[in-house]
């Protein structure tokens, strides 16, 4: 699979591609440095209560990762589809806390009804479908069907759309 990752990012990606793994890397920066200084508070609504390590460490963490995955997709483009795997993991994997958020009803960044809520839990899909196509790395589930192994694609080409 890493030859065919290693393939996939020797393509060109397309301008808007590239200027929407751009943006993204600069969304997940900043983001990032707002989980360790101005909006930490924020943060911490969204660490859902059954995680078992402490609260604020959850949201420093978080945020170096941000940081690392938006510089990432900023100055490492040969690395673009490891690392839009590697975003769009991060966005499942912290989607727990928006699901918390709104089960538990928890105020943070404006999100102060239900509704609101609710209406994140539908942002998440969008950023990890932003992460794999800006990165091409969509291209990887369009060969393998998502499985991980190459070839499962009964057409056998990967649609460059």
């Amino acid at each position: 699979m890493l030859a065919r990752i290693h393939e996939l990012a020797a393509r060109r990606s397309s301008v808007p591609q590239t200027v929407l793994r751009l943006l993204l890397g600069v969304v997940l920066t900043f983001t990032g440095i707002n989980h360790l200084t101005v909006a930490r508070v924020e943060f911490l609504a969204q660490v859902p209560l059954w995680v078992p390590l402490d609260a604020d460490l959850v949201v420093v963490l978080s945020g170096i990762a941000e940081i690392a995955l938006g510089l990432a997709l900023i100055l490492l483009p040969r690395q673009r589809i490891l690392t839009g795997l590697a975003t769009a993991a991060f966005f499942i994997l912290i989607f727990p806390g928006n699901i918390s958020q709104y089960v538990n009803g928890v105020d943070g960044f404006g999100l102060t009804t239900d509704e609101a809520r609710l209406a994140r839990l539908f942002f998440q899909p969008i950023l990890v479908a932003w992460a794999l196509w800006s990165t091409g790395a969509w291209r990887v589930f369009l060969r393998t069907g998502g499985s991980g192994r190459a070839g499962a694609d009964p057409q056998g080409d990967v649609r460059d759309a």
